[in-house]
């Protein structure tokens, strides 16, 4: 049985040998951090002090106490635009991104991607910290994503991504009604147009598995589960498409509605072996309200 842990790990941990304020203490516990950098730990509820979460700057600290640096997480109240922080820690830090907002920069932004603000976010606890992406999500389509905080990180979850990955579940709104779950099998390239084509000769393009299962529907949109078996650019997509029930207002693979003025597709959840434990961790994000308000009696 594969081992799951939610990693919620104090960053550091110290323990008291003689009598202080707390903000000096940190100051003398973290050298490498700027004056600044330390305060804004303190200010943001990242310390506790014998497992209370403080933001007192002149907390009296006592021999035996125990002073605790807690990751940076959502629970922080970061203010990232249209994103929010589900977990961090010194190699990753997971988020749940809204539709609308880019991963990485295009041609035409570059300033509101989930890349740019997380960037600056952790900069702004140290100018040295950097991000790098790991994966994608298209611009409409809401839900799970995973980034790395160092190039080693990085890497290694790409390079064994179909290992160390265990479970995608999207969540689909889709057109029409299906009548019952299924697995979608082709292969897919991408065209000149960026359009990715799907086809049942394995000499054209690259494998792509899909699993699907019926939650809700009527007779106008299905409601389904889709778990990936393997991860191709717009493969929840153009499997839609191929079992003639396209996401809603996804016009690039053949849809004719827009009910919930948004793409009707979000990524409920990522499990994945910690590049640094080795362990399984699972993130999840609920699905959009809106999703569901079409099949209310």
């Amino acid at each position: 049985m594969k081992k799951r842990n939610v990693i919620n790990k104090p960053e550091a941990e110290w323990t008291v040998e003689e009598p202080a304020a707390l903000l000096e203490y940190l100051f003398e516990k973290m050298p490498s951090r700027s004056r600044k950098a330390v305060k804004g730990i303190l200010s943001r509820g990242q310390i506790s002090v014998n497992g209370e979460t403080t933001t007192q700057f002149d907390d009296a600290l006592k021999p035996g106490d125990r002073v605790e640096m807690e990751t940076r997480t959502g629970k922080h109240d970061a203010k990232i635009r249209g994103l929010k922080i589900l977990h961090e820690d010194q190699d990753i830090i997971v988020i749940d991104k809204e539709a609308g907002i880019l991963s990485i920069a295009s041609e035409k932004e570059n300033q509101m991607t989930a890349y740019r603000q997380l960037s600056d976010y952790l900069q702004k606890v140290h100018p040295k910290n950097r991000i790098f992406v790991v994966h994608r999500l298209d611009r409409d389509t809401s839900g799970v994503m995973i980034f790395a905080k160092n190039k080693q990180v990085q890497q290694k979850l790409q390079n064994d991504w179909g290992s160390i990955v265990s479970e995608r579940t999207y969540i689909a709104l889709v057109e029409g009604k299906v009548e019952k779950g299924g697995t979608v099998t082709s292969w897919l390239s991408e065209n000149k147009a960026l359009i990715m084509r799907s086809s049942q000769n394995p000499e054209k393009g690259k494998k792509a598995i899909t699993h699907y299962k019926v939650l809700r529907s009527n007779n106008h949109f299905s409601l389904l589960q889709v778990n990936l078996e393997t991860g191709r650019k717009n493969q929840v997509r153009v499997h839609m498409q191929d079992i003639g029930h396209p996401i809603v207002r996804d016009k690039k693979y053949g849809a004719q509605t827009n009910p919930i003025k948004r793409m009707g597709l979000h990524a409920q959840a990522l499990e994945f072996k910690h590049p640094a434990t080795d362990e399984y961790v699972r993130f999840e994000s609920k699905a959009p309200a809106a999703f569901s308000r079409l099949f209310k009696k």
